[in-house]
């Protein structure tokens, strides 16, 4: 009678040892039917799950994998896996599974302990847990201002109240001062093709129309209501003409002052580098205005921008804008537009924005992430970064830091 076996390696790591022991299996003609392989500070950990020919064949096995096991310097342990038990684990493979990416400055025990309970509390299992950031520096080797820690939970599973899982996520990200992403591991995870980002307050920390307005003189006039704006006050499109009207008489020479003063968001550059390489199309969607959208364009090598047009007569700011206004449903729009015209599926598409106007986007985009947002649009994203910069984005695609030596 044919024997199930789970086989634990565990001890010091060096090149050389997966092969030996698979060897060993190898002259016993066992079939491998699961394998899994880590290594955390050179020790390393191996498990495989065989089938023998039945106990005699086992017990042969095990001697020989016992002695090669202590000639490496490794300890092995067998564990017998009865029918049932195989095929009630083989089923659970067909669960819905889930990704928790959490992101910090520096990610703690206490924070590992949040999550970890939260996790059970609602009925799923942790598959996988790995570091996708580099090495985590010690006290005294830098500032933890730029440092980027971030850890991923699989996990498999139904969450027993998904409204009540993101409400928990919501407060433990504010208790802790970290963030949490919650997505579906699919394959759309892992195949997004198109990302669409807001441009002020996004991919640039300035508010462009506040800056304008300083160099017009109406800069606290202009600032009160795009505040109010982004906090989902008042109707974009009539707060953004308002704000556009006080613009009026500005000499347009400023623009190309203001737009080699923009300071780009934390992570931006590097973050444009990684899609374009990895061949991700890329888009800024923005309230604000062509001319720094395309600034940014050629700066960053985005593909496609979409702003307003700020109408300009004889070197002067007329104070109104031409053809549509882009607002939160243009916005949309305009991702859908693009979506079908590189031909990627809705799910593949990546939003990012920090403004109540960027919400229609981000709600229809595959991946919704609120940047750095107000609580109006953290509260209503699918997901929210807050504590990174925007190349923090990258781990929620699962990227590596690692990964990125390659490139």
């Amino acid at each position: 009678m044919r024997e199930i076996l789970l086989v634990s390696i565990s001890g010091p790591d060096r090149p050389g040892i997966s092969a030996a022991l698979t060897e060993a299996l190898a002259s016993h003609k066992v079939s491998v039917l699961d394998v899994s392989q880590a290594v955390i500070h050179d020790q390393l950990t191996l498990g495989l799950v065989i089938e023998t020919g039945g106990e005699q064949d086992s017990a042969i096995l095990m001697r020989a994998v016992l002695f090669k096991a202590h000639a490496l310097g490794l300890q092995a342990r067998f564990t017998p896996i009865s029918a049932d038990s195989y095929h009630q684990w083989v089923s659970g493979h067909g669960k819905a599974r889930y990704i928790f990416t959490v992101l910090a400055r520096k990610i703690t025990a206490e924070h590992l302990a949040a999550m970890t309970k939260l996790i059970a509390e609602q009925g799923l299992n942790i598959d996988g847990l790995q570091r996708l950031s580099g090495r985590v520096p010690l006290e005294g080797e830098g500032g933890e201002k730029q440092a980027k820690a971030c850890v991923e939970f699989s996990v498999r599973g139904e969450p027993k109240s998904a409204d009540a899982l993101r409400a928990e996520l919501l407060r433990l990200a504010g208790e802790h001062g970290i963030d949490i992403a919650f997505q579906k591991d699919n394959a759309f995870r892992r195949n997004r093709r198109l990302v669409c980002f807001d441009m002020d307050s996004t991919l640039i920390e300035h508010e462009v129309i506040d800056e304008l307005a300083m160099a017009a003189g109406v800069g606290a006039q202009v600032a009160a209501i795009t505040e109010r704006a982004m906090l989902g006050e008042l109707d974009f499109t009539q707060s953004f003409e308002s704000r556009v009207a006080l613009l009026k008489g500005l000499d347009a020479s400023v623009l190309e002052s203001i737009a080699q003063s923009l300071k780009l968001t934390e992570g931006a550059e590097h973050l444009m580098l990684t899609l374009k390489a990895l061949g991700y199309k890329t888009a800024i969607l923005s309230g604000g205005f062509n001319y720094f959208g395309e600034y940014l364009q050629r700066k960053l090598g985005i593909d496609y921008v979409f702003a307003n047009q700020l109408e300009i007569e004889d070197g002067k700011v007329t104070g109104r804008v031409t053809g549509q206004v882009v607002d939160g449903a243009r916005k949309a729009e305009l991702l859908k537009m693009i979506a079908e015209k590189e031909g990627v599926n809705l799910e593949q598409v990546i939003a990012v924005g920090d403004g109540a106007n960027d919400l229609p986007m981000l709600s229809i985009a595959g991946l919704g992430i609120a940047f750095r947002a107000k609580p109006l649009v953290r509260a209503n994203a699918k997901q929210a970064i807050s504590t990174l910069g925007l190349d923090g984005i990258l781990y929620l695609l699962g990227v590596r830091d690692r990964d990125l030596d390659l490139i």
